[in-house]
């Protein structure tokens, strides 16, 4: 087992122990600055009722100031951007995002003035698209039904812009491996200080896979013997892909921003244990039980982590320790999962 190699740390910074501090050492240089250091909060209620014997504690991403934990990849990569000079003064970022990404890079580039395109699939809360919009930046919609390879997909789509914007950078989240860099290097030292290294099973959904492959790749080094699982929708290509490496074809499902239609750059595979499947259905139902019984207002991609997290917990010991990555708080689905219209609407409730 391995101390935490902070001394190999590039010297690209990202959070609230990034030293991102003002010389008087009491207040933050900007809002940036504080992404990071979320809590551990301890699962006391749900656990008990799935039949858990492990300590299971949620990881609370959605305190990051925009509400998820893409705020970390965000920041990570466009400050590694203009360190090398990639992204330049009175640039312009494109993205393709399902919202949470979209938010992060308009906080950086407000603080930064940098102006925004970003690509997002239809299917994504209005809240999400206003968040986008609130923060200044330019949003364009595109069919969640069009195939990886379309020009009509928001991932394709948001190539093009890129390709015909003079002083553009695009993030491309979905094929870059700073995102992995960016929890290698933050995210995972931090759990690993937070459980005292005594962590052995981290549970996360995966979306570009970035979070879960970057966290599971420093723990590992630490202690080969700490389980990796993954929550995947069905729907998404990622489960079968694990299983024995052939790519199915995609469908679509409600749960937003976790699962993919396409392999990523930005998973590795290789350092995840398990994946299990997961339904519209048993996320919204977690998300829902997360929010009522434990007093966590969270999304349904975190709901699908928790969902994973309690059937693979049963087979975990007394003495094992969980972590479970919550991207996303609830506040971003109002009007979906947490709108009894919109639940009966879409056959969630009766």
């Amino acid at each position: 087992m391995n101390d935490t190699t902070q001394k190999d740390r590039p010297s690209t910074t990202v959070g609230a122990d990034s030293a991102e501090r003002s010389d008087e050492n009491y207040y933050f240089k900007d809002i940036p600055s504080t992404v990071g250091n979320t809590p551990l909060v301890k699962i006391n209620k749900l656990n008990k009722e799935e039949g858990v014997d492990c300590l299971v504690l949620a990881k609370i991403e959605f305190i990051n100031p925009t509400g998820s934990v893409k705020d970390r990849m965000a920041v990570w990569v466009l400050n590694d951007a203009v360190k090398k000079g990639e992204l330049k003064p009175g640039g312009t970022i494109i993205e393709a995002t399902s919202g949470n990404t979209g938010a992060a890079v308009g906080m950086y580039a407000a603080t930064h003035g940098y102006k925004v395109i970003l690509t997002i699939p239809d299917k994504m809360s209005q809240e999400k698209i206003d968040v986008l919009r609130a923060f200044g930046a330019e949003v364009k919609v595109y069919p969640v039904s069009a195939p990886a390879d379309s020009p009509e997909h928001y991932y394709q789509a948001a190539k093009k812009i890129h390709e015909s914007t003079p002083n553009s950078y695009f993030l491309e989240q979905y094929q870059n491996t700073k995102n992995i860099d960016a929890h290698y290097y933050t995210t995972g030292p931090e759990i690993w200080k937070q459980t005292r290294g005594k962590i052995t099973c981290l549970v996360g959904g995966i979306g570009t896979g970035g979070t879960v492959s970057g966290i599971a790749r420093f723990l590992k080094e630490q202690n080969p013997d700490i389980q990796i699982v993954a929550a995947d929708p069905v729907g998404s290509i990622y489960y079968q892909f694990h299983k024995d490496g052939t790519v199915i074809e995609p469908d679509t499902y409600q749960v937003e921003g976790i699962g993919e239609d396409m392999v990523c750059e930005s998973i590795d595979m290789k350092v995840i244990d398990k994946i299990y499947q997961v339904n519209d259905q048993e996320c919204f139902d977690m998300a829902l039980a997360m929010t009522r019984r434990e007093g966590i207002f969270c999304g349904g991609s975190s709901g699908a982590a928790m969902c994973v997290a309690l059937k693979h917990a049963r087979t975990l010991s007394p003495d094992d320790v969980m972590v479970v990555i919550l991207p996303d708080g609830g506040m971003k689905y109002v009007s979906k999962l947490y709108n009894d219209d919109w639940m009966r609407e879409k056959g969630f409730l009766n």
